[in-house]
């Protein structure tokens, strides 16, 4: 997605990236948004914190299979860097490597 600036330049696109928590976030809502199945992005697209997620319809017809690959790398990645800092943080309190 060229960190996002593909979508944010395309008028079509560019309201329906989600809420950016931080400078760049929008990149992570695109990546989510390509990466999770269908099923998930329409259960959250009918909630009522669909404001805070990307619209994954739009985007996904506006978007290629090499950005789809690209959002599914940085995503996953993400995801399992994440949440090994959180879990090794969490052995850590326990003190689980003394």
């Amino acid at each position: 997605m060229d960190n996002g600036s593909k979508a944010k330049k395309n008028p079509l696109t560019k309201e329906a990236l989600g809420f950016e928590f931080i400078s760049g976030w929008n990149i992570l809502n695109i990546a989510q948004a390509l990466s999770l199945p269908r099923f998930i992005t329409n259960k959250t697209k009918n909630s009522p914190t669909s404001y805070l997620h990307a619209n994954a319809d739009l985007l996904r017809a506006h978007t290629n299979n090499f950005d789809r690959r690209l959002a599914r790398i940085l995503y996953y990645s993400y995801l399992i860097g994440a949440s090994s800092m959180i879990f090794l943080v969490i052995l850590s309190s326990l003190e689980a490597f003394n």
